[in-house]
């Protein structure tokens, strides 16, 4: 079946590394096809985390609709398997109002989940999770990191030593059901996809400084408007303030977050605070780019240079819907 005959509706996913211009873009297009904006971020779907999670503005979302942003307390779990539901839901949605959704982010998982499904793997457990919390207290993340690599190495190799969440949760899934999260995905990848021809994009500079200088600029903007004073607010939730590990919480784990809420604690002082949040930052975007490379039916484009390929890649994908000229928020 060629591609203009194909009957599913249209989608459009925008991925690509944090501080490449994911947000700007979407926008735009949702503007040009009249489209809905789905966020595909771990952070976003979090009330409260604003400013250090670059949510977008109350206008931006004004000037186009926005689906899976503050759908849970920062104290509350949300997994890859919610959210590939919720997501599912709101295309339909939007592709029943005539609209195209248009999946913009940087979470992986989530991509994943949606796109391709996820397995039937054990649910969280949450006396499993304590125990390797409480031996990654004692031992170290790195350390549970080598305990995955002996068991699962196909896992370890696509997992870094800092990621605690996903360390866990792939020692969590061992745990409980004797087999390795790589087996877990392997037996999934037979499943039905998601009902939509997606047009899949990543948003990248081909140059890594000019990456890192956007990451750099960007953390220090956040400071400067008050990320610290969105943190303290934060601390002062009572959901928050009275849990026994915050700093386990997948909300605080976000980059920033936790370097921000340890310079509270007294761990470092404010210049620390900044080279720290940069470096993780850098680092999240540096795993981003490794799983993006594994995305072989993804084009990818240099937004500061390729903004012409760009759009020619959307005319041809969305010909007809496409309207002359973005509309003023």
């Amino acid at each position: 079946m060629t591609a203009s005959h194909d009957p599913r509706p249209l989608a459009i996913a925008l991925m690509g590394p944090t501080a490449s211009g994911k947000t700007a873009l979407a926008l735009e297009w949702a503007q040009r096809l009249d489209a809905e904006i789905v966020s595909v971020d771990s952070a976003l779907v979090y009330r409260g985390l604003d400013i250090g999670a670059a949510k977008p503005s109350a206008a931006e979302r004004a000037a186009a609709p926005h689906h899976l942003i503050d759908v849970r307390e920062p104290w509350q779990a949300y997994s890859a398997a919610e959210f590939a539901a919720d997501a599912r839901v709101a295309m339909e949605q939007i592709a029943a109002r005539g609209r195209i959704p248009i999946l913009a982010g940087g979470t992986g998982l989530y991509f994943h989940a949606l796109l391709r499904g996820l397995s039937d793997m054990p649910e969280a457990d949450p006396a499993v999770r304590a125990a390797l919390s409480e031996e990654a207290g004692q031992r170290g993340w790195a350390a549970l990191h080598a305990d995955l690599a002996a068991l699962d190495p196909e896992a370890a190799a696509r997992i870094h030593a800092t990621d605690a969440q996903r360390i866990q949760r792939a020692l969590e899934v061992w745990r409980l059901s004797g087999r390795t999260i790589s087996d877990w995905r392997r037996a999934s990848a037979g499943r039905p996809r998601l009902p939509f021809r997606v047009l899949k994009l990543v948003l990248a500079p081909a140059d890594r400084a000019v990456l890192h200088a956007r990451i750099e600029r960007r953390f220090e903007q956040m400071l400067a408007d008050g990320f610290l004073d969105e943190v303290r607010a934060l601390r002062a939730l009572p959901g928050l303030a009275t849990h026994p590990a915050p700093l386990e919480l997948p909300a605080i784990r976000a980059v920033g977050y936790r370097q921000a809420w340890e310079h509270l604690d007294g761990a470092y002082g404010a210049a620390e605070l900044r080279d720290r949040g940069i470096y993780a930052t850098r680092q999240l975007a540096k795993r981003q780019l490794t799983w993006l490379r594994g995305e072989l039916d993804a084009r990818w484009f240099d937004p500061l240079r390729d903004a012409a390929e760009l759009g020619r890649a959307l005319r041809l994908f969305a010909a007809g819907r496409l309207r002359t000229r973005p509309q003023s928020a």
